[in-house]
């Protein structure tokens, strides 16, 4: 079973390709033909043969073994791809995307990458998160992402988008006031650009507004913001530039929440640093 979080819902794939899912729905994210919110699990209408789940803040994403991608929830931004701005409480599919391989959310926007390395993006796009040179706040359609290829991983932070591609380099656009671009600088950019000095990336995450990446030596960097520590850096300093995750190595997944990071390690600990209260840090190693 695989899982995924919104701001204020949850969603679960069975591995009988069923969607489930809890929590707030006053936007129809749970995908079950109401806004009725729901304590235990819901199965979303009409879908079947699922192979990926991705939670935005009030939309959620599935992708289906036919490789298209599929939208419910929120959609006042554009966020489901339908060409429309209405609310859906069920799925309804995206709009000129096939081939999809993989999916992510932002916070009121989608992503998603194609077979062929090339990245789609559609919703919330004032911060120039879509990556089409524009910044246009309401994007019903999806769009390709200028001048990204060979994209091999995807991930979504709350108002910027990030890129893993084939040659291990780090690509990254959207929200930049904080550094969570990674690019030196603290200007938002509508078109992917490159996150400095960092290589050999298998894997990223976007927190709210920091973001991670991690290595094929299983080391873990992080740029952004840092007030509450998520970089891992023995600073509260922001940066623009990745640093180091200090003491943390044989990392082989990593996740990032609102202002904390998680890593697993290969010996299956979790260590985890940044904000921790109420404890979103839990019982494990920082």
């Amino acid at each position: 079973m695989l899982f995924s979080g919104g701001r204020k819902h949850s969603v679960a794939l069975k591995s009988n390709g069923t969607v489930w899912t809890w929590g707030h729905n006053n936007a129809g994210q749970l995908g079950d033909g109401s806004n009725s919110d729901s304590n235990i699990p819901v199965q979303v209408t009409g879908l079947s043969n699922v192979i990926a789940i991705a939670g935005g803040s009030e939309h959620t994403l599935a992708l289906l073994s036919n490789n298209t991608v599929w939208a419910w929830g929120s959609n006042s931004n554009g966020q489901l791809g339908n060409g429309t701005t209405n609310d859906s409480p069920t799925p309804v599919q995206v709009l000129n995307l096939t081939g999809i391989v993989s999916i992510a959310t932002g916070l009121d926007h989608s992503i998603a990458l194609k077979a062929d390395g090339t990245v789609w993006a559609w919703g919330f796009g004032s911060y120039g998160q879509i990556g089409n040179g524009t910044n246009n706040g309401t994007n019903t359609i999806a769009a390709q992402a200028t001048g990204l290829n060979g994209v091999t991983a995807i991930e979504g932070g709350y108002g910027h988008s990030l890129a893993v591609r084939s040659n291990g380099t780090v690509w990254a656009w959207g929200y930049n006031n904080y550094g969570q671009l990674g690019n030196g600088n603290n200007i938002d950019s509508n078109i992917p650009v490159q996150v400095s000095n960092l290589s050999g990336v298998v894997k990223v995450a976007g927190g709210f507004i920091h973001s991670l990446a991690l290595k094929s030596n299983g080391t873990v960097s992080a740029w952004g913001y840092n007030n509450y520590g998520q970089l891992g850096d023995n600073t509260t300093i922001d940066k623009n530039t990745p640093v180091q995750v200090v003491s943390l190595t044989g990392a082989v997944s990593i996740a990032a929440g609102d202002n904390h990071s998680l890593a697993l390690k290969s010996d299956a600990s979790l260590w985890g640093w940044g904000y921790n209260f109420p404890g979103p840090l839990g019982m494990v190693r920082s």
